[in-house]
């Protein structure tokens, strides 16, 4: 049974797995979790913001297997921790779309257009699938949302055009595309209206469950 720990509102919020100095930093209402400060032992009060590492999850990870040996869902326990700390904590979870870690926790498959309830999850999550290219992304960047708390608000589920795609195209919906490939950091970078809907559904998750 899931305990829930949240009993007020509070306009904190937690981000776990974050880029050190990146989008999160320097917000007066979020405490930044980077790689040194081990987000893995984070313990609350807040709800939290999680951006679980997806190298070892993502659709790439058997290929990654193949050629660096990196086995397939080991993360050092950082997808478990960040599901936790969100089903504890209250807060949003997201990671690449066709996550290979939604099969292996037991979370229902997203849809676009409409937040689903995963009716057995103990902690009562909503699930969804957006594209970040509707928040800024250059690329299309598919990715699936894992929230608990109160109903969520309705999202932008468009698709706008991209500019580019990530890697190999897989969550960009391009194989051999003319488009061009998207640098490290553009990849990597969490658009600001997204980081801004992330928090404001980890704000609105307080408050559902004591």
């Amino acid at each position: 049974m899931i305990r829930h720990k949240w009993r007020f509102r509070t306009e904190m919020v937690a981000a776990l797995y974050v880029e050190t100095n990146g989008a999160y930093y320097g917000l007066p209402d979020v405490d930044p979790w980077d790689i040194a400060r081990d987000a893995r032992t984070y313990d609350g009060p807040y709800p939290v913001v999680a951006h679980p590492p997806c190298s070892r999850w993502c659709q790439l990870a058997s290929v990654n297997h193949a050629r660096w040996g990196t086995p397939i869902g080991e993360d050092g326990g950082c997808f478990e921790a960040a599901l936790a700390a969100v089903r504890t904590y209250g807060g949003v979870l997201e990671h690449p779309a066709y996550s290979l870690a939604w099969p292996e926790f037991n979370l229902p498959v997203p849809a676009r257009g409409f937040w689903r309830q995963s009716l057995l999850d103990d902690a009562q999550g909503w699930v969804t699938e957006i594209s970040q290219s509707a928040y800024g992304h250059v690329a299309r960047k598919r990715t699936w949302l894992y929230m608990v708390g109160a109903e969520p608000v309705d999202l932008d589920w468009s698709e706008p055009p991209q500019e580019a795609h990530v890697g190999a195209g897989v969550n960009s919906g391009v194989w051999c595309s003319p488009l061009r490939r998207a640098t490290k950091t553009e990849a990597l970078a969490t658009p600001l209206a997204f980081r801004d809907l992330l928090l404001d559904l980890a704000r609105s998750s307080v408050g559902a469950h004591v």
